[in-house]
């Protein structure tokens, strides 16, 4: 999974993960977290002319790190 990376995650994330990419029609739960994962850096990277600094900003303001 993940090219080689194992993440652990909750159970019941896990099966709302598959519900939904399967309703979607992903063909893998693993393609469907990607998708979710690259349009998410997406937001922190934008046209990647942001500084370290400016992204971690962003994750502060959004509250993912103090």
């Amino acid at each position: 999974m993940f090219g080689g990376t194992k993440l652990k995650l909750d159970k019941d994330l896990i099966a709302r993960l598959k519900r939904i990419s399967d309703t979607a029609g992903y063909a893998t739960v693993e393609e469907f977290i990607t998708h979710i994962l690259e349009k998410e850096l997406q937001n922190f990277e934008g046209d990647g002319g942001e500084s370290d600094e400016d992204i971690k900003n962003k994750l502060r303001g959004l509250g993912y790190i103090s």
